[in-house]
């Protein structure tokens, strides 16, 4: 069938990236609290990296996952946050074809690595508290070896087709993205084909993975729960609850996010196309700023070890 005349069939070299198209006027100040954000996240996960990395007394399986997470963290907001504040700050809104879909990857396959990990983490936690006789021989270095082979290996797997179909796609005349990402849904609709099963393999891959490992994961804390209950030690419950219940409550608000992101998108008729692309944002930069305090900080050993880093470097 025919393009229609005012279709252009030149393969695309780039697209514009045009952030809060209702609010350009706020980008400079809202650069602010996010270049915060951003350092914020990078420092403390970059700390807790080079702490694992230099103290020998956490080189344990509980903190390389620990490490992996703040990997993550750290891949995603590089990938996101630098290209949003040079839109800000420079007017920087063109980004090439490859780099288009190169960014959707990541931010596809990172998301859902940083969701297993959490999965991965909480079964840790799950032997470490119902099973403490057995968890040297489960959670060995082997476990942690494997365990980052799947992480890496299912998501990157099931995400790829998400921006190797966006890129397959006709792209006409219209090459202004109206976010400050690529996303699917942001990029895919500018196309002149028909990208049904474009977005339904991402909504079925991406909430298959999410889903399922957000089910082990709640699985994971109510035996959790259920072990400390029952635990009888003075103290001892409690600062179980205490830790568990700070790592899942960071599970659900990463998961929330993600869920009010979905229904932002869908409603976008009744709600300002400006609220689902600063969520996008914020969910790049808050649960890394926040899980090297949740998982890292109010952990005795990793603040051991970033005192003795501390006084080495003083």
């Amino acid at each position: 069938m025919a393009l229609p005349s005012n279709y252009s069939t030149a393969p695309v070299s780039e697209f514009l990236l045009i952030c809060f198209p209702n609010y350009q006027s706020w980008q400079h100040w809202l650069s602010l609290p996010l270049s915060f954000l951003f350092l914020v996240a990078m420092g403390a996960n970059a700390t807790i990296l080079i702490t694992i990395w230099l103290e020998a007394s956490l080189h344990q399986p509980m903190y390389y996952l620990l490490s992996l997470l703040s990997l993550l963290d750290m891949v995603l907001c590089l990938t996101v946050i630098p290209k949003v504040l040079a839109i800000f700050w420079f007017d920087n809104k063109s980004i090439s074809f490859p780099g288009c879909f190169v960014q959707m990857f990541i931010m596809n396959s990172f998301l859902t690595m940083e969701s297993c990990t959490f999965m991965v983490m909480a079964y840790d936690r799950y032997v470490a508290i119902c099973h403490p006789l057995r968890y040297s021989s489960i959670i060995t270095d082997q476990f942690v070896a494997r365990a980052a082979l799947f992480v890496v290996a299912r998501n990157a797997l099931f995400s790829l087709p998400v921006p190797i179909l966006s890129a397959r796609l006709r792209y006409c005349a219209e090459t202004i993205i109206k976010n400050c990402i690529c996303t699917n849904v942001s990029v895919s609709k500018l196309s002149c084909d028909d990208i049904t099963f474009n977005r339904l393999y991402q909504f079925v891959a991406g909430w298959t993975l999410l889903g399922s490992d957000l089910i082990l994961i709640v699985l994971s804390y109510s035996f959790i729960l259920k072990a400390v209950l029952r635990i009888k030690a003075e103290g001892a419950a409690a600062k179980a609850l205490s830790t568990c219940g700070s790592h899942f409550i960071l599970i659900l608000f990463f998961s929330t996010v993600l869920l009010v992101l979905v229904i932002t998108n869908l409603a976008r008729k009744r709600i300002s196309p400006d609220v689902p692309i600063l969520l996008n944002i914020l969910h790049h930069l808050i649960p890394p700023a926040l899980n090297p305090i949740v998982y890292g900080v109010r952990t005795k050993e990793i603040k051991q070890g970033m005192q003795k880093l501390l006084r080495r470097l003083l």
